[in-house]
């Protein structure tokens, strides 16, 4: 008998000792649904195994026609077989996972949302929910159970239903947040015979490392983070170890993000939203994340109205969303995992997160992925048109990573996107997608490519240098979508600088002139570019390059530095960089020509570690700078 307030008196003395004796057989709590009726399944790995087996198995005559409603299904209320049943219709807020096959043999339906509005849609009634089956912990001393490792709308779902099932399960954890339900609440408590749904970690190798390594570069000490499931995460925890003061804020939470808190890397100590506790909505992972959860007051387990809201996200200082991706085209357009490979992170979902860190001050998004697939497939393509679960929201991708560099895309053209995702795609599939992009009139009919030097960039050339008002500097080799880059640098020397570097007037520099300079051929050229400002948003403002002179063991030696940051020391860190690069790769010497006027790099020659031997002829000093002394 249920009390006007929803509360089933029968219960109410059911606590830690004695919930044992309230337990019914789930055949007891089956015969009360009668046909037609909508039931809410506990999400994900939270889903009630035992319940969900006897509905699917059970012969009873009241069990026709019912709607089956679950927001993410990896567990056993998703299968073929099971739904091949003409007394359930399963319909869905995610096509991840095992859903993905059912959804499009159309014996799964499809609920389009953003996760963060299902519980307006729940309330709202436009999703009505007459029975709600709900994976809980056992009640402790004061008769409360704690949702455990999923909260989000099971909250909506029992204030909801007219009859509320309660599956206890002794092995999951006991979870802190907006987990905790009385006992007394449902109408039927059904013992979990069956074991909670576990997640090994994921195998990673070198290329995920390096993958890793480059979004690591991307994330601040401070940073808020949003993970999902994957080999990407695992090996970007490892990248983060190094980090401190990160803050978890994230769908789900996971192994990793545990490592992370266990190793000090996360404290949450920054975050605006439940400082000093991390933040999820769902648990994913081993048993050794269970038990670590197990009354764990340092993670808090919110409904997703809460964990998915773009202005609670966007309220955490430096939040960043790292999105694994499948494939990526040259417009910015991202194709996301299916099936298997994709637990939480659809259209929708990523739409939320990503929506927060735009509000977010400093926040960033970055969809990350190898350059090619298992299989050996490139993973950047000239159009993803045809693919499924797509995230068309270009505008909203900030960066791209591979194992080969990082493309900022937000500020950027079209021509400057595909030129900067060219750059990071596998070195062997550069040619055609530049080909692509010409015969597409996306890149420019003369675009230059080097075929050969794709895979000689040095990817490991990087340094950091800090000048005046402890302005960072960062310094990497040159790529060809640096054009507009060194283009801007070009034109903000005054005549006498453009005189000093090319020892005559030079008035413009257009695109024919300047894609020659930054497509560099790196069996004869070594060219490093250094920056200002935040990744992605930063300006080069110095370039120095040497180029091997035939025949002959020494290179020619050049440098640019931006007027405004002169006399402060670039000069002469590039120019020791460019010695070392020079003696790994078996050159003897540098030479070098400067007007007898220019006096500052004259000054940093003399300066260095090396002999200078200048010969001065018609106002031009010839340098020869061996490197034995």
């Amino acid at each position: 008998m249920i009390h006007p307030e929803g509360v089933n008196w029968v219960m109410c003395k059911i606590s830690l000792n004695d919930w044992q004796s309230a337990v019914v057989e789930p055949e007891s709590a089956i015969e009360k649904i009668k046909p037609g009726m909508s039931i809410f399944l506990g999400t994900g790995v939270a889903e009630p195994r035992t319940m969900v087996r006897h509905l699917m198995t059970s012969n009873a005559k009241n069990l026709e026609d019912l709607e089956l409603i679950q927001l993410v299904s990896v567990g056993d209320a998703v299968s073929l077989h099971t739904l091949q049943s003409q007394n359930f219709r399963l319909k869905t807020f995610f096509h991840g996972w095992v859903a993905d096959e059912a959804i499009a043999e159309g014996r799964v339906d499809l609920i389009p949302s953003r996760f963060v509005k299902i519980p307006q849609l729940i309330d709202s009634l436009l999703r009505p929910i007459d029975v709600a089956i709900i994976q809980i912990t056992p009640p402790n001393e004061a008769g409360f159970c704690s949702l455990g490792i999923a909260v989000d709308v099971a909250r909506e779902a029992l204030e909801q239903a007219s009859i509320r099932i309660g599956e206890i399960n002794t092995l999951i954890p006991r979870t802190f947040g907006d987990t905790f339900v009385q006992a007394a609440e449902f109408d039927y408590l059904v013992r979990a015979t069956d074991p909670p749904i576990y997640f090994d970690r994921w195998d990673i190798d070198d290329t995920w490392y390096e993958v890793a390594k480059h979004v690591a570069a991307l994330i601040e000490d401070g940073s808020c983070l949003a993970f999902s499931i994957g080999p990407l995460y695992e090996a970007l925890a490892k990248r983060l170890e190094g980090k401190r003061h990160l803050g978890i804020h994230s769908p789900i939470f996971t192994d990793p993000l545990m490592d992370l808190m266990i190793g000090g890397a996360a404290t949450n100590r920054r975050k605006e939203i439940n400082r000093g506790k991390a933040l999820t909505s769902y648990a994913i992972g081993t048993r050794n994340l269970m038990a670590w959860l197990d009354n764990n007051p340092l993670v808090e387990f919110q409904r997703i109205s809460r964990v998915f809201n773009p202005l609670a996200i966007g309220s955490n200082p430096g939040f960043v969303t790292v999105v694994a991706a499948r494939k990526v085209d040259l417009y910015g357009r991202v194709g996301l995992y299916i099936g298997k490979g994709n637990v939480a992170a659809g259209p929708a979902e990523v739409m939320d997160f990503l929506s927060g860190a735009e509000l977010s001050d400093g926040g960033r998004s970055i969809f990350a992925l190898t350059g090619r697939d298992p299989a050996g497939d490139p993973n950047i393509l000239l159009s993803i048109a045809d693919l499924p679960n797509q995230f068309n929201a270009i505008e909203s991708v900030g960066a791209v990573v591979t194992e080969y560099g990082i493309a900022f895309l937000e500020g950027r053209t079209l021509r400057e996107r595909a030129q900067a995702l060219i750059d990071i795609a596998h070195p062997d599939d550069r040619a055609a997608l530049v080909k692509s992009a010409k015969d597409k009139k996306i890149l420019y009919r003369d675009q230059i490519f080097l075929a050969g030097s794709a895979r000689l960039y040095p990817i490991d050339i990087a340094a950091v240098q800090t000048i005046k008002d402890d302005l960072e500097v960062r310094y990497r080799a040159i790529r060809p979508s640096d054009e507009e880059g060194m283009r801007h640098l070009f034109y903000r020397f005054s005549d006498e600088a453009v005189y000093a570097r090319y020892f005559h007037s030079v008035s413009s520099m257009p695109h024919a002139k300047m894609q020659e300079y930054v497509n560099v051929d790196w069996n004869q050229v070594v060219s490093i570019v250094g920056l200002i400002g935040e990744e992605g948003q930063g300006r080069i403002i110095a370039e120095a390059r040497f180029i091997r002179i035939p025949a002959s063991p020494y290179a020619e030696l050049v440098f640019v530095v931006d007027e405004k940051y002169q006399r402060q020391g670039i000069a002469s860190f590039l120019y020791q960089m460019m010695i070392r690069l020079a003696k790994e790769r078996g050159l003897k010497g540098f030479t070098a020509e400067i007007l007898f006027s220019n006096l500052g790099i004259m000054k940093v020659f003399r300066k260095g570690d090396l002999p200078v031997k200048a010969h001065l002829e018609s106002g031009v000093y010839h340098l020869e700078i061996p490197f034995d002394r």
